[in-house]
C-alpha cells in the first residue's frame, strides 16, 4: 500500500508520470467492465478520465485517506458515473434515482458503499488465490484449466491424461470440493 500512497502522492503533485501509471494499471479493469455492461471503448475512456479527476481533487484534499487500492476507487467512481449516466438516459438501474440532482453527501455515500463492497470482494479473491496456492496439484491446474482458461472437458482429459470426459469432470467436482472446505476454513479464521 506504501507505493499506492507514493503514487497517489505523486498524482496530487501533478506528476504526468503517476497518471500514466494510473491509468496503465487500470484502464483495461474499467474499459472491460463498463463494455460487458453496455459501454463502449469511447465511454469508459471518457468515465476513466472523469474518474482520474475525482481522484485527483480527492488527493488535493489535506484531510484525504484513500482507504482501498487507487483501483478499487477509480472502479466504484467509475461504476457510479455509469449508473448515473444510464439513469439519466432512463437505461439504468433505478437504485440512484436518489442521487441524481442529489447532495454531494448522498453521491459520497454511494462510493463509499461501493468501495467497501469491491475491497471485500478482494479480500475474497486474495484468499481464495491462496487457497488455490495450498490445494495443490494437479487440482490447481485442473480447476484453472477449466476456470480460467476455459477448456472444455474433453480438452482437460486430454491434457491430463484422464481416459474420458467423464473422468475429467469427475476429478473437477472433486478438486472444487476440496477447494470449497479449504475457501471456507480459511474465512472462518
Amino acid at each position: 500500500m506504501n507505493n499506492e500512497q507514493q503514487l497517489l502522492a505523486a498524482l496530487a503533485a501533478g506528476e504526468r508520470t503517476a497518471t500514466e501509471r494510473i491509468y496503465q494499471q487500470h484502464y483495461h479493469i474499467i474499459n472491460g467492465w463498463l463494455i460487458n455492461n453496455g459501454g463502449s471503448s469511447a465511454d469508459a475512456a471518457d468515465l476513466f478520465q472523469e474518474a482520474i479527476v475525482v481522484l485527483y481533487g480527492k488527493a488535493q484534499e489535506e484531510d484525504f485517506r484513500l482507504t482501498c487500492s487507487i483501483g478499487t476507487y477509480l472502479f466504484a467512481v467509475s461504476k457510479h458515473l455509469w449508473y448515473k449516466k444510464l439513469q439519466q438516459q432512463n437505461r439504468g438501474p433505478a437504485i440512484l434515482q436518489s442521487n441524481i440532482g442529489g447532495d454531494e453527501d448522498e453521491i459520497e455515500i454511494a462510493y463509499e458503499d461501493d468501495i467497501n463492497v469491491h475491497t471485500e470482494r478482494e479480500a475474497h479473491y486474495e484468499q481464495l488465490d491462496s487457497a488455490l496456492d495450498q490445494i495443490g496439484e494437479p487440482c490447481r491446474s485442473l480447476l484453472k484449466a477449466y476456470y480460467h482458461h476455459d477448456k472444455s472437458m474433453q480438452e482437460i482429459a486430454a491434457d491430463f491424461g484422464y481416459t474420458n470426459p467423464d473422468n475429467a469432470k469427475t476429478q473437477k467436482y472433486k478438486c472444487l470440493a476440496r477447494l470449497r472446505k479449504l475457501f471456507y476454513t480459511m474465512q472462518a479464521k
